[in-house]
């Protein structure tokens, strides 16, 4: 459903731009995951297994793509929460990570779609209120 409050409102390229990068990680990152295909992430993680988070990651980035797509004003929100999902996989602790020299650009690149999606966001959430 389109914005009610502005019929006009096209939806932000950058954020979309962002979701899909972080789309398309996860998933290779899950497929890894499935396959064991080295540098494939943990098998259990602490607090929760990552197969299944995975999976919650990449619907609830599907619905951030699909009403980003329909310029709803819910895209932006839903867009920040698979952002913040996607530090789980991508986050600054990557650093500290032994297997770094292996998963860097992965880890640049979500983080980079992670800044895009929060900074574009911000400011599209700050320009609707004017």
């Amino acid at each position: 459903m389109p914005d009610q409050t502005n019929p006009t409102r096209q939806p932000v390229p950058a954020v979309s731009a962002g979701v899909i990068v972080l789309l398309v990680l996860t998933v290779v990152m899950l497929l890894a995951l499935l396959t064991r295909t080295p540098p494939h992430p943990p098998l259990e993680v602490p607090l929760f297994a990552l197969g299944p988070f995975l999976g919650a990651s990449l619907a609830v980035g599907a619905a951030a793509l699909y009403l980003l797509g329909q310029a709803s004003r819910h895209g932006v929100a839903v867009a920040i929460l698979f952002a913040l999902t996607a530090l789980v996989s991508f986050g600054p602790q990557k650093y500290l990570d032994p297997n770094l020299s292996l998963i860097w650009p992965t880890v640049v690149a979500g983080q980079a779609a992670v800044a895009v999606i929060l900074v574009w966001s911000i400011l599209d959430l700050r320009g609707r209120r004017r």
